[in-house]
């Protein structure tokens, strides 16, 4: 494969139980990590080929819509004891398998980011203490599908803030009305969404409206949302036909984002659209190339994506990372309610800016470790502080989960690890913080059962999303046995546990042909 690991569970042996057999195997051309066993023999890591779309059913999504980030590789603690990596708080690839699965379409494997999953779900992490903007939650506990592996997770809460506490929002809208946005999807739902929003929004904040087909438009200044009214009418003259000029669009609407920004309160241009950019300045690193100035200045940029067909992921998922704001994928009013009502502030107003994760184990105590997901997050150790490099934004009340597979040595002595968070308040010119948080060996849980029923909600997303990738750790495990794992994580006040659980069951019963699955 593409992504080798360490020798073991093959032929030629895995890494014997505290060394006590074997050495590192061959495996073929891509080893595994042995289960620590006494023969070091086990069903462990691989390597992995690197993959590739696969086309669903309906033929909705195309498997060009979507980069191939390959899998994080096993890394042995002796030699690379630090793993660094911005933090993600999109979720569109949720979304977009959510609306694949429901369609009766097996989501393409590129199409799935790990922590896209994860971090759609909500989870029960403390508050941050006062005039802290994040709390940091760390558990570990045996791994349920690989003996002798821990799962590590790392959690983060954002502070929460009142309607009345957060700062004024200095809202664009840009949205697309080319010829592509025609569809009850795209752009009646993207209208839909902006009514929503708007209705959520303070008095005191303002909206402006622009929109690019083959050419762009100015539709609305800046107005107060006190004019609402006003704001509702001018969304509803939005209407679709011609080219797609994204670039354009992007130069005015920050153009009147600009006119609109106050120091010390929350300017973003909302970019709604299916990606599909068509004429003038459209390749992804043209537009790319003028978005982290303006997000320096302390104007950000969000996406919302609509839509399938000629969808481009890849895209909006960029646009968002430069822009330094957030992508999520509106599939039905349900979902824009979620997004720009019960979640407006984590989707809107920034309290944390370039958050970057940097875990430090401890090579006596950590044989080797894997992060499951982030792939196209990777940081440079040398990086972590050099705030020179772009890093992920959270929002207020954001969580953010990473979970990590780690085998431990025989009786670890000391800590597992340390976990470092460096972050910039919201601002110009704001000087980098940083917080570290040790995690103990006396911390781990004797078994799963044992573990939060986060952790274990968390860890079956993951391993469904990472079935869903065609990961081989998870090849063996059943969809079943995943849904089991969710089961035992599952709030009975969580709307979004329970659709989880569904699609899980609702994928084992395409994957084994069931006809009824695609109703």
């Amino acid at each position: 494969g593409t992504a080798g690991g360490l020798g073991g569970g093959g032929t030629a042996g895995g890494l014997g139980g505290g060394g006590t057999a074997g050495g590192l195997g061959g495996g073929g051309t891509a080893g595994g990590l042995g289960e620590l066993g006494t023969t070091g023999l086990g069903s462990g890591w691989s390597g992995r080929g690197s993959g590739g779309g696969s086309l669903g059913s309906k033929g909705v999504f195309l498997a060009k819509d979507w980069r191939h980030v390959g899998f994080n590789p096993v890394e042995l603690a002796s030699d690379d004891f630090l793993s660094t990596f911005s933090i993600d708080v999109d979720t569109g690839s949720y979304t977009q398998a959510r609306r694949m699965i429901h369609e009766g379409t097996v989501p393409p494997p590129r199409s799935v980011r790990t922590e896209e999953f994860v971090n759609y779900l909500d989870y029960v992490y403390p508050q941050p203490d006062e005039g802290q903007p994040f709390s940091i939650t760390l558990e570990a506990a045996p791994h349920p599908w690989i003996a002798g592996h821990q799962i590590l997770r790392i959690g983060i809460q954002g502070d929460r803030l009142t309607r009345s506490e957060r700062p004024s929002m200095h809202l664009t809208f840009l949205v697309d009305t080319s010829c592509s946005m025609t569809s009850d999807d795209k752009l009646p739902l993207a209208k839909a969404a902006l009514h929503h929003l708007v209705e959520n929004l303070r008095p005191d904040d303002t909206v402006a409206l622009a929109s690019y087909a083959g050419h762009t438009a100015k539709l609305l200044d800046p107005t107060p949302a006190a004019s609402a009214p006003t704001i509702h009418r001018a969304i509803d003259g939005l209407s679709s036909g011609g080219g797609t000029a994204m670039a354009d669009g992007m130069r005015l609407a920050y153009d009147m984002a600009r006119a609109a920004h106050v120091d010390g309160e929350e300017s973003r241009v909302l970019v709604l659209s299916d990606g599909d950019a068509n004429i003038g300045q459209a390749s992804p690193t043209q537009i790319l190339d003028t978005l982290a100035h303006h997000a320096g200045q302390g104007i950000t940029l969000s996406t919302v994506g609509f839509g399938a067909g000629n969808y481009r992921d890849t895209m909006m998922e960029q646009l968002a990372d430069r822009g330094d704001g957030n992508y999520v994928y509106i599939d039905s009013q349900q979902e824009a309610e979620r997004v720009f009502g019960e979640d407006i502030g984590a989707t809107l107003q920034t309290i944390a800016r370039d958050v970057k994760i940097q875990v430090q184990f401890d090579p006596d105590s950590v044989l080797a470790y894997r992060l499951l997901g982030y792939e196209n997050r990777e940081i440079a150790d040398a990086d972590f502080r050099n705030d020179e490099v772009d890093a992920g934004e959270v929002g207020a009340g954001h969580s953010v989960t990473a979970l990590y597979d780690v085998v431990l040595r025989d009786d670890p002595p000391g800590d597992i690890a340390t976990v470092r968070i460096r972050y910039r308040p919201p601002g110009a010119d704001r000087a980098a913080q940083e917080i570290a948080v040790r995690l103990p060996t006396a911390a781990l849980h004797p078994s799963i059962e044992d573990a939060s029923r986060d952790l274990r909600l968390a860890l079956g997303c993951a391993s469904f999303a990472e079935k869903l990738r065609g990961a081989r750790e998870v090849e063996e495990i059943s969809y079943a046995q995943i849904a089991g794992l969710v089961r035992q994580g599952l709030r009975s006040d969580t709307e979004r546990d329970d659709e989880l659980l569904e699609l899980i069951q609702r994928i084992d019963a395409i994957t084994s042909g069931d006809p009824l699955a695609h109703r």
